[in-house]
């Protein structure tokens, strides 16, 4: 049987902060050094009675026992990836046992807090308020965790790049899912983690994915690419983010953002770009009946040739192409105010409202008009 923390100090679980107390202090007496007793011995009282504390009912265990550091390494290959899913078993079971302990909250509709996770990889605290949205403050490393209403998050998150079967899912039912001011935090979500929310808006700071190689197994000198590609949805709601880097995908109905860079996937309904860059293979899936507008007039730098917008029937246009479309040779039906443009304005920049509408057809007629010199009613005119 696994010795808890109130077997240590020789009480009862269910005992009062008082009789908690009064048991550490007399074991205090007992085994303190100065009292000739063991320091080993008072260190486990004193740990026990900092857990119990904050509400943590079983010690240390073994796999936090490993290692000072976030992640194990040692001599041999095999011995650290051993330990290290040890250390990913270990803190997904405690993940667990952190959403068992909120929905039982939820459903009593109580309020509480508590220290989950360990001391290896940081412990987080999880606080269910009289809202019903659940605060966590501290670094979420790994494990999945599913919550039927808001989170409010003071940290951030990542994904394990030590074992791939432990990776972080956060699954909100219902609800937001908001950082505290994650800019002035420095709060980021990183390396392949995974943020669902069915019914809720997610604001969050900056996002990355992760690529890197890996060896051929049996080839020597070839590499393969690994992805953790990071994830974040919102199809019933709204997603504001700041910067997102190297391997994401956002997806929500509506979603509005500053800079993407390097193999971003944004797919939405609606989707409001407020920065000025937009580079390396990044894709924008438009969904029909939706619009794209840039509040930044792009750089040649800032927009890359090779950044594409992909509608919902698979058409593809290129957007570099539509930096040098200019608003005024737009079709009346598509622009009844050109008079709020200057001349120079392009579809790319200005907040103009580019339309699903418009760019199936300009996708449709651009070839054949530039072939014959006429106007369309959804296309430009000749120059």
């Amino acid at each position: 049987m696994i010795e808890n923390n109130y077997d240590i100090l020789g009480i009862i679980e269910g005992s009062t902060e008082k009789e908690i107390r009064d048991a550490f202090r007399r074991l205090a007496l007992q085994f303190h050094s100065d009292r000739g007793g063991e320091n080993e011995q008072f260190i486990k009282i004193k740990q026990a009675y900092d857990d119990l504390k904050i509400g943590k009912k079983y010690p240390e265990t073994d796999y936090e026992k490993l290692t000072n550091s976030k992640v194990y390494s040692g001599d041999s290959e095999v011995d650290v990836r051993r330990k290290n899913q040890i250390l990913g078993q270990e803190l997904f079971k405690e993940m667990k046992s952190a959403e068992e302990w909120a929905s039982a909250l939820n459903r009593s509709n109580s309020t509480g807090s508590r220290l989950f996770g360990s001391k290896t990889l940081g412990e987080i605290e999880l606080e269910r308020k009289a809202t019903g949205a659940l605060s966590i403050k501290g670094n979420f490393m790994a494990g999945s965790l599913t919550y039927d209403g808001s989170i409010i998050m003071q940290g951030s998150i990542s994904s394990p790049s030590w074992t791939q079967e432990y990776q972080t899912n956060i699954h909100l039912t219902h609800g937001d899912f908001k950082f505290i001011n994650p800019l002035e935090n420095k709060y980021k979500i990183d390396n392949g983690a995974k943020i669902i929310v069915d019914n809720g808006n997610v604001v969050v700071g900056n996002v990355y994915g992760r690529k890197f190689r890996v060896e051929d197994s049996i080839r020597v000198g070839v590499f393969q690419i690994q992805e953790h590609r990071t994830h974040i949805s919102a199809l019933n709601g709204k997603i504001i983010a700041e910067n997102l880097t190297n391997t994401v995908l956002l997806e929500a109905d509506s979603i509005i953002v500053l800079n993407i860079e390097d193999d971003v996937i944004l797919s939405a309904r609606e989707i409001l770009f407020y920065g000025g860059k937009l580079t390396f293979n990044s894709v924008i899936e438009l969904k029909q009946g939706g619009s794209i507008r840039f509040f930044e007039n792009f750089s040649i730098q800032g927009l890359s040739g090779d950044a594409i917008i992909k509608l919902e029937n698979g058409k593809k246009i290129r957007l570099f192409n539509l930096k040098t479309k200019k608003i005024k040779d737009l079709a009346n039906e598509f622009v009844p105010n050109k008079e709020n443009y200057n001349k120079d304005d392009t579809m790319v920049g200005n907040g103009f409202t580019i339309t699903y509408e418009m760019l199936d057809n300009l996708s449709l007629k651009s070839t054949k008009k530039q072939k014959q010199g006429w106007v369309s009613k959804f296309g430009f005119s000749k120059k």
